[in-house]
Formats: C-alpha cells, structure tokens, sequence
C-alpha cells in the first residue's frame, strides 16, 4: 500500500544580511526547494522599513543589526532569529525567550577567513603595502623599509577560534606567540602553541598585538599605550570599541606607534569622522571596510548554518547552534 505524502507548510523567512545566498552556494534557491518563501529585507533592520514584513514571518535570517523587542512584538508569527554570523550582542535575547523565540548563530564560520585577514593586514602594515602603492601611482618608487614576521614576537588578545588561528598561521612565519583570553587557562593557551601573558604587558613587550577579544570594554586606551614600547604595531579585527581612538592616532603621531591596521572604526559606515582617518596618518594606517569575513567559503558557510538553524526549528527539532540566554 503507497503511503500518502504529507505536504510541507510553507514557512515565510526574512532575510536581512546582505551577503545571505551570494556564495557558490544558491541557498534561496535551496530554501524555495524545501517549499520556503524568502523575502529580504533591510540590513540595517529600521523597524519602520521592516515592520510590515515582521508580520508575516516565521523565521528570520538576521545580519548585524538591532533586533529589540519591539522588533519581536512586531512578529507574531517569529519561531527563530537565525544570526548570520557569531555575534549576538545586537539581538535582546531575554526579550526573545520570553516570546518563545530561539536564537540561533553560525560560530566557527567565517574563523579562517577573519585570521588570513589579520595576517594579511599585519603584512600590510608592517611592509607599507598601502603606501607604496599611492607613491608609486604618484610617479614615487622610493623605498620603504618593513619589518619581517618572524622577527617579532605578537601579543594576541583574544585566543578564540580567530585567535588560535592567527596563531597558526603566524606559526609558518616563525613569529612568537604570547596571548591572553579571560576564558582560558594558561594550559590550554600553552597547548595551542602560545604562551600566557596578561594583555597589560602586552605593549611593552611585544612588537605587534592583534585584538580578537569580543567588544564591550576599552582595552587599547591611553594608560595601554603610555607603557608602548617605540615601533608597536596594532591591529584589529575584531570590534572598535576595543579601542580609544583618539590617543591611538596621537600614538601614531608621537611615534611609541609605528602602525595601526583594522577592519573596523568606532561608527563603521556612519561617516569619515575617525581621527584614525587623517591625512596624515595615511602612511601608517591601513582601513578595510568590514569585509575581513567576506571570503566565498565563509558566506557559503554561514548561509548553510543559518539555513540548518533554520530548517531545524521550522521541522520541530533542536536547532545544530543554538544560543543560550546567557553567554
């Protein structure tokens, strides 16, 4: 006897990241397939903008935008906020559990692509990649003398999946590693191949330190950077506040700094109002514009976890990364 198919119920899924589905990878696609209707929606998650299309949705694939409860209230039908990405400082998860509402993230993503980035950054800086290339489009093929990666010793703040892996890769250069993580042992960074130094020692003994420590609590400030040895280079991928920006470009000025590169400034996208951007800091500051995870395979691997997140409470069952209240 044939067993009758039982149908799916079509789910309504807002997606909000704008990289969502632009990989190798047709997750759209993927998700229409399973019988899904995906809309998107605005990045920067106005609920004046969103607020209509909250009323119809089950399931929202979010990007890095606020996700408050009055976001949630305007979402009746919401099982899961599905985040695009490791971070979930901007989404109120009391407010969510309260609704019955899971929130989900894809950690490990986009690890590999965010340490090449800090590498590829510390090279930047400490060879004056940048700069050079403005002398020479100015006619100026002056040399610039750099330094050698496995000359220094790197101070790595934050000794996550991001930080072990800078050290891994730093590992090929001959680089010495020191970090410091609150979350982890001295044994356990010993066993990674680094060695424990508290982050207060850190400028004033090592010649470059990489920040991958999540945000919520100045680290570099003025006291930090008094006790610099000359010739320390800063980079940081991780969030801007980790950083007090204006006695960080007057380290630069006064030389205790020789460079500075990040992938982030304290208001990103709000406008060129960072002292770090002044024209004569050029030749010693490098800036990208957020894109250190914005590699193919850390968008195909974030889309897929986000999708996995979200198939799973859709069907009933215990999403593969779910996010605790706390932590």
């Amino acid at each position: 006897m044939e067993l009758r198919q039982v149908p799916r119920l079509m789910a309504h899924i807002l997606a909000t990241s704008r990289s969502f589905s632009s990989g190798s990878r047709d997750l759209l696609g993927e998700l229409a397939a399973e019988g899904h209707q995906v809309t998107r929606g605005s990045s920067t998650h106005h609920l004046d903008e969103l607020g209509p299309q909250l009323a119809h949705i089950d399931a929202w694939i979010a990007g890095t935008g606020p996700i408050t409860a009055a976001h949630l209230d305007a979402a009746p039908r919401l099982k899961v906020v599905a985040r695009y990405g490791v971070g979930i400082d901007a989404v109120d998860r009391a407010a969510a559990a309260e609704r019955g509402i899971l929130v989900t993230n894809t950690p490990g993503a986009n690890s590999g692509a965010v340490a090449d980035h800090a590498v590829g950054l510390m090279l930047a800086v400490l060879r004056g990649t940048t700069e050079g290339d403005r002398r020479v489009r100015m006619g100026n093929w002056s040399v610039l003398r750099g330094r050698e990666l496995g000359s220094l010793t790197i101070g790595i703040v934050g000794f996550g999946r991001i930080g072990q892996g800078v050290a891994r890769r730093l590992s090929g250069f001959g680089s010495r590693i020191v970090a410091h993580d609150p979350w982890l042992g001295d044994d356990a960074i010993r066993a990674a191949d680094a060695q424990p130094l508290d982050v207060a020692e850190m400028p004033a003994r090592c010649d470059l330190v990489s920040l991958h420590a999540p945000g919520g609590a100045v680290i570099v400030d003025s006291g930090w950077l008094a006790s610099a040895r000359r010739g320390l280079v800063l980079v940081n991928t991780a969030r801007p506040d980790l950083i007090d920006e204006g006695p960080l470009a007057a380290a630069l000025r006064d030389g205790r700094l020789a460079g500075f590169a990040a992938d982030t400034l304290a208001g990103d996208t709000a406008g060129l109002t960072s002292p770090l951007l002044a024209d004569d800091l050029a030749d010693r500051v490098v800036i990208t514009p957020h894109f250190g995870a914005q590699t193919v395979e850390a968008v195909d691997a974030m889309g897929s976890m986000a999708v996995s997140n979200v198939l799973a409470v859709l069907a009933g069952a215990t999403p593969p990364f779910p996010v605790p209240l706390e932590g």
